[in-house]
């Protein structure tokens, strides 16, 4: 036969056209999986069997002529059938073939398997490299199933044999020594049981100049370390190697690293459906729940789905119902030796049986761990949970990455997988004592109250709150300013909120819930958190007011007024503030009465009941000239001068606004100068007096950039776009509309968002952009929704009001 002038990919991709199947379809067919006749169209298996030659051919309709030319071009020569001859036993021996069976139902993993197969097939690096990968993760990934799916992918590339040893390296039973694998390969390659060397080294040296002429995969399964697998590498070019350990081998030079994760859901809820059978649809929400619980891990998901299948009469909704029960969920995704518990185990064993202590250590840390209803974790936090020093905190933590027990997700940052976190509560439960476990949460509990009253200290200085806080412990991160305080209280908000609910359901722990809320203020306020500072202060005020913590619950009473007031809801306000103010006058808390008056005078005055706005705003300065207090005495200032400004008495106004901004100024307090700023800027705004309102708003801005507090600049920015916009400058208006809605998004403030998206929609309209303008009423909409449905009204109003072209009514 001559010279073929098209390759095996091209002329498997032309015979596919034109018999109008897809891969899929024609993997069908064929009886082989549809990655195994991708790879052939992409050229990445370039030897495939005669009898996959034999099984496309016969799927495509091919005569024999057909056939022939395919295995042609993949270099196969196809022989006329003859009675099969047996070989020499020495030939047996010398070609192995122990690769165990791939799975029918392998699912996924298209990325890590090209990477692998790659490897394999591909020479890479200098003359004579050995092609090895090793592939990691945690226990019930999938690492065997997809290092043997590539091996069988790959298993042409290497006539003269495939090998396989499972070293057993997390059990069940001892792990293998190097020098029992080496006879286990040894002999799998035909050498006498009699000749194998005693020592390591010498088997090794036998082992290798065995291989050093062959082309063979060795497949070493289940390895525990470096040092296990090092004696049993090939070390000559031709051969290639594959190793499987839940640890991470870096340490393994010349090693492509390939780490695997839980499957992604739509590859989860697949490979339930094809072990379950059709009583599971991967598109109903029941499989998408069940891949969601068993945390994607293909060992889990394979569990339950040979539990449907083998249960045909089960609705699948009960066993979502089973698995959603915590307590239960690892009893039922198994409990003899191939259940998750004991896959889990044997990777906490391995460290537990180390004679490293620090190996002890990490395993033992793994119970306290798990202790929070939180999945993330990083060093401070676990430092503070376990009672030990950051620095050997870490080093646990990473012994605990490196066998795949705790995900790192950036430095200093770790994430538990759900299954394993299950495990870590469930040891908790059994190993620790109450006492032990309460300690723990008490230590963490008290550590995120010492950061929230740092960070108050630093945005809010002469925060009358700061006298009831309790002394720190003795170790703290490090706040250079304010901003680096924010931001980390703003990174661990989700686990800090779940942390409180759960400090709400222990006896042991509430106590210590008031303070840790009362000190949140800080962040809440200056980040504009509204909604979690609803949540938070009601179960602060609950259990401060049922242990009799009479200051606290007074403040957390007075504070719980703010979201209330940020949502419009001001008579709502004006109750907790009455309360509050009666609660302050029982304790004899001056600071808080005062502080009372003043907010009673703003919330008076939203509510339009001026004359009462300026009773409480006299009563507030009084009071506070009364107890020297300056703070208060600028806050009272305040008040008046946005009662004035209301009346429009710009003369009044300015005098009190002016006095406020002044004590501020000789506090040496930038923050309070910035606020007092852009609220006289604000009042001066509504008062129609746009020449007193700019040089404030802007005045406010700057002091907030200089102190790197960019939150409130979103607000300053919302109030020039309204002001230029009113004064017809377009162009301006839009600048300072887009500013603001760049920090509110930074900042992740959706009300601030919604807000200026309202008005920047204003602008397009302005400028007959209706259609944009349109567009950012309805994001407006969608975001003030569910946090500030007044807003929402506005949003919507303008949309109605503003129908898109082409849809207004006729002319009558």
């Amino acid at each position: 036969m001559g010279q073929l002038s098209e390759d095996l990919s091209t002329l498997l991709r032309k015979y596919r056209a034109a018999a109008g199947l897809t891969q899929a379809a024609l993997a069908g067919k064929a009886g082989l999986s549809e990655q195994a006749v991708s790879m052939l169209e992409r050229g990445s298996r370039r030897r495939p069997r005669i009898e996959t030659i034999q099984a496309l051919g016969t799927a495509l309709g091919l005569d024999d002529a057909g056939i022939e030319v395919l295995a042609q071009a993949a270099r196969v020569p196809r022989l006329a059938p003859a009675a099969p001859v047996a070989p020499p036993d020495e030939l047996v021996a010398r070609v192995p073939k122990q690769l165990p069976p791939t799975l029918s139902d392998f699912t996924g993993r298209a990325t890590e398997l090209d990477l692998l197969l790659q490897t394999l097939t591909k020479a890479d690096g200098p003359p004579g490299t050995v092609r090895m990968a090793a592939v990691t993760g945690m226990g019930g990934v999938g690492k065997t199933a997809l290092a043997i799916h590539a091996a069988h992918l790959a298993a042409d590339n290497f006539p003269d044999g495939h090998l396989y040893v499972d070293l057993r390296g997390y059990g069940p039973g001892d792990a293998i020594d190097p020098l029992e694998a080496l006879g286990q390969l040894l002999r799998a390659l035909g050498v006498d049981d009699r000749t194998i060397p005693a020592g390591v080294s010498e088997a090794a040296g036998l082992y290798r100049s065995w291989l050093a002429d062959l082309r063979v995969l060795v497949l070493l399964d289940n390895a525990n370390s470096a040092a296990q697998v090092t004696p049993l590498l090939p070390g000559a070019a031709g051969s290639a190697v594959i190793v499987t350990s839940r640890r991470a081998l870096t340490t393994l030079p010349g090693f492509r690293q390939i780490n695997l994760t839980p499957l992604a859901e739509t590859d989860s809820v697949q490979l339930l459906s094809r072990i379950a059978g059709p009583q599971v649809a991967p598109d109903t929400a029941a499989a998408q729940s069940i891949a969601r619980l068993t945390g994607h891990l293909p060992l889990a998901v394979r569990l339950i789905g040979a539990r449907l299948a083998a249960r045909p009469s089960w609705p699948v909704e009960y066993v979502v119902e089973q698995l959603e029960d915590e307590h239960r969920r690892l009893d039922e995704l198994g409990t003899g030796e191939s259940g998750v518990r004991a896959n889990i185990a044997g990777s906490v064993e391995f460290l537990a049986t180390s004679n490293d202590k620090l190996d002890q250590q990490a395993a033992a840390a793994l119970d306290l761990l798990g202790l929070p209803n939180t999945s993330d974790l990083i060093t401070v936090t676990a430092a503070h949970l376990l009672g030990e020093p950051v620095e050997h905190t870490e080093q646990m933590l990473e012994r605990l990455v490196d066998l795949n027990l705790l995900e790192s997700t950036g430095p200093g940052r770790y994430r538990f997988h759900d299954l394993i976190l299950a495990y870590a509560r469930e040891r908790a439960q059994l190993v620790l004592s109450e006492g032990a476990r309460t300690d723990a949460l008490t230590r963490l509990l008290q550590l995120y109250t010492a950061i929230a009253w740092k960070c108050q200290q630093l945005t809010h200085s002469d925060s009358h709150r700061l006298a009831l806080a309790s002394p720190p412990p003795a170790s703290l991160p490090d706040f250079p300013d304010a901003r680096a305080a924010l931001n980390w209280i703003d990174r661990e908000l989700p686990n800090l909120v779940e942390l409180i609910r759960q400090a709400n359901s222990s006896a042991a722990l509430r106590s210590i819930v008031p303070e840790l809320a009362l000190a949140m203020f800080g962040y809440f306020e200056a980040l504009y958190r509204w909604s979690e500072m609803r949540a938070v202060d009601a179960i602060g005020r609950e259990i401060a007011g049922e242990l009799g913590y009479h200051r606290i619950a007074a403040w957390l009473e007075h504070d719980q007024a703010i979201p209330a007031l940020e949502r419009g809801n001001f008579e709502l306000a004006r109750t907790y503030m009455l309360n509050s103010l009666e609660m302050f006058r029982a304790s004899a808390d001056s600071a808080g009465e005062g502080r009372c008056l003043s907010s009673l005078s703003f919330v008076h005055a939203l509510m339009g009941r001026l004359d009462e706005a300026l009773t409480w705003a006299e009563q507030s300065l009084g009071h506070s000239r009364r107890i020297g207090d300056h703070l208060l005495e600028g806050i009272s200032h305040l008040a008046l001068g946005r009662f004035h400004a209301l009346r429009s008495e710009i003369g009044p106004a300015k005098k009190h606004f002016d006095l406020a901004i002044s004590l501020a100024e000789q506090s040496g307090n930038l923050r309070s100068q910035a606020k007092r700023q852009l609220s006289a800027g604000q009042s001066y705004m509504m008062a129609g007096r746009d020449d007193l309102a700019i040089p404030a708003i802007l005045t406010g801005l700057a002091l907030f950039d200089e102190i790197g507090v960019g939150n409130p600049q979103a607000e300053g920015h919302q109030l020039l776009t309204s002001i230029y916009l009113r004064e017809g400058r377009l162009a301006e208006a839009a600048t300072q509309a887009q500013a603001g809605l760049r920090l509110a998004r930074a900042f992740g403030d959706k009300q601030r968002e919604g807000q200026v998206l309202i008005e920047l929609g204003r602008v397009h309209a302005a400028q007959q952009d209706l259609t944009t303008a349109r567009s950012l009423w309805s994001q407006a909409a969608v975001l003030l929704h569910p946090i500030l449905p007044q807003e929402e009204a506005v949003a919507l109003r303008l949309l109605a009001e503003n129908p898109p072209p082409g849809d207004e009514p006729a002319d009558s």
